[in-house]
């Protein structure tokens, strides 16, 4: 959440979660609510960060995404956008962090 805030974000909601499932950060970045995964790998032994949202992960967001913006009566046509917060370790110990803007369209 630091992070997102340090690059201009504003922090909604941490940990979201309901009955469709639950959703890591909600921010406001520019004039886009953002509902975001945060993903973090050691090594890249099974892959990047990145790489460990699937298809099944992405609906579940987009659902609980729905579910947010009908329970706070927001708009239909309220500019959302799907981010991945991708954190991978690598061999000296530091961790890079990569922010995808728009990661992912909205998926049924």
């Amino acid at each position: 959440m630091d992070y997102a805030r340090s690059l201009g974000a504003v922090p909604v909601a941490c940990n979201f979660r309901c009955r469709q499932g639950e959703i890591d950060l909600i921010l406001k970045d520019g004039g886009y609510l953002v509902f975001a995964e945060v993903k973090y790998r050691a090594n890249d032994q099974h892959g990047q960060a990145i790489e460990a949202i699937g298809p099944k992960k992405r609906q579940t967001i987009c659902r609980v995404s729905r579910f947010y913006l009908q329970m706070r009566r927001m708009p239909e046509d309220t500019p959302v956008r799907y981010d991945v917060f991708a954190i991978d370790g690598d061999r000296i110990g530091t961790e890079q962090i990569r922010w995808v803007k728009d990661a992912f369209p909205y998926v049924l």
